[in-house]
């Protein structure tokens, strides 16, 4: 991972799970709480925090809304990633029983992630703006008929009891958090893996996107994400945000870059970065 001399702008409150992300990569350093996504990324554009860490998927939930229309235009480069286990617990009011709660506050994605528990336990979702939030609201009501869906840190913070621990549905519950910084980094020669991200809208032609794509695949480049959204609110127009194992400088790469810029309206590289030991992981 890039050194950083901090601190590291999150979304969320302190004990959020992207606070625990940054911590987690860059431990020791001061973290900063933005209200937003947007506000983490002007966060790093003017200095006020030396990086930025935020998720862009999860395993169970899928892909974090507003993030890839944040990427191409934010100003920042992607620098690194950190796939982090998520762990939920139930956090009610001090002294207050798992019989009484009956609503559960949380971040949308997060009660997306405990949808079958929270089923099974009889709680009604509430959907907050952030995890770590909904904590600190349950503690200001004192209402022991709501509990958040948070972290430990979160119940640490917040000074809640711990209801129920891992409350996830599935045990693979992972987030992947994009690290962003102000300048691209040089991928370390010894990471064993090497990814480059970037985004691309392609040209109003038959089977643009085919010969995007083929020059990766006759390069023998691997693409290990493409996802497409809308762009100004057209139908017409989509960009594609892409992922692919390798390096900038690599002569194979550089070819399917070209390839690319043939067939694209616009084209923009994000970052490069040394991948997470956690993408070989089921290979």
């Amino acid at each position: 991972m890039t050194k950083a001399a901090g601190p590291i702008a999150f979304q969320g409150l302190h004990g959020a799970y992207a606070d625990l992300a940054a911590r987690a990569i860059f431990p020791g350093l001061a973290t900063l709480p933005c209200p937003t996504f947007e506000a983490v990324f002007v966060a790093v554009r003017e200095g006020k925090a030396d990086r930025g860490v935020i998720p862009v998927e999860n395993s169970l939930y899928g892909r974090i809304a507003d993030i890839h229309h944040l990427l191409p235009g934010g100003g920042l480069k992607i620098v690194g990633e950190c796939y982090q286990p998520i762990h939920h617990c139930l956090l009610g009011v001090k002294g207050a029983k798992l019989e009484q709660v009956r609503e559960a506050l949380s971040q949308e994605p997060a009660l997306g992630q405990v949808a079958k528990t929270l089923r099974r336990l009889g709680l009604k979702p509430v959907a907050r703006t952030d995890t770590a939030g909904s904590a600190a609201e349950v503690a200001a009501t004192g209402d022991p008929s709501k509990a958040a869906v948070a972290s430990l840190l979160a119940a640490e913070i917040h000074g809640l009891d711990i209801l129920v621990r891992n409350i996830q549905d599935e045990e693979h519950n992972t987030t992947r958090f994009l690290v962003m910084a102000r300048e691209s980094v040089s991928v370390p020669p010894e990471a064993p893996i090497a990814v480059v991200g970037f985004a691309f809208e392609v040209r109003n032609i038959p089977a643009a996107l085919y010969k995007v794509l083929g020059g990766f695949a006759t390069n023998g480049i691997n693409m290990t994400k493409l996802e497409s959204y809308m762009v100004g609110g057209s139908f017409a127009a989509t960009q594609f945000y892409a992922e692919v194992e390798g390096r900038i400088d690599d002569p194979a790469m550089e070819r399917a870059f070209e390839e690319l810029k043939f067939f694209a309206r616009s084209f923009d590289i994000l970052g490069a970065f040394a991948g997470d030991p956690e993408r070989r992981k089921g290979k």
